[in-house]
């Protein structure tokens, strides 16, 4: 009985010690694969001013004919978040709370840039509040950024140099957006760009 009680005793032990080596090897792993997949800048779509450029200059009335301007410096020397959409699109439509929180919750300027006709946009502005943000209907401004899909974020800094862009899909992708001047990537193509670097 002793023996038995003894054997049992040693193999719970060999088990716990598994088990342990098992969980630092997850852990590991799980550390890499959040080094792997820190934020980096969005997808990079278009071939408009590059990152590091200064944004064309606009000034524009917005949907409710107030000015607003685009591009040169900020008065506060805020970031500015162009966010270039259309009422039609489903997935602009999930991303305006977000947009919005995140504008808040950083203290940036946001402009939703959009284009089509002004009834899609007035079925649009009744079913969202803007608080903050300003929404201005331009295709030429979209023209000189190049933007071909929507949504598109570009993050300008406040002397209006583009620090960020590309396709924002999901709050992850407008976030990267915002921690481009922190890790350096501004862009996917940057960090895969740097990533080959390092493995060669």
């Amino acid at each position: 009985m002793t023996s038995f009680l003894i054997a049992s005793n040693i193999l719970l032990w060999l088990a716990f010690l598994g088990v342990t080596v098992v969980m630092l090897g997850l852990m590991r792993q799980v550390g890499l694969l959040h080094e792997r997949s820190s934020p980096m800048g969005a997808m990079i779509t278009d071939h408009g001013p590059d990152i590091g450029d200064a944004a064309p200059e606009f000034e524009l009335p917005d949907f409710f004919g107030r000015p607003v301007r685009i591009g040169g410096a900020e008065p506060q020397g805020r970031q500015t978040l162009l966010m270039f959409t259309a009422p039609s699109c489903p997935v602009c439509d999930k991303l305006f709370p977000i947009i919005k929180s995140i504008g808040r919750a950083e203290g940036i300027n946001v402009v939703m840039i959009s284009d089509g006709a002004p009834e899609e946009h007035r079925r649009f502005l009744d079913s969202h509040e803007l608080g903050e943000m300003r929404y201005v209907v331009s295709a030429e401004a979209g023209m000189a950024f190049q933007v071909g899909k929507i949504p598109y974020g570009v993050l300008l800094d406040g002397q209006g140099i583009i620090r960020a862009k590309g396709l924002t899909n999901t709050r992850e992708h407008l976030e990267s957006l915002l921690e481009a001047d922190k890790t350096g990537f501004a862009s996917l193509q940057q960090y895969m760009a740097s990533r080959k670097k390092q493995a060669a």
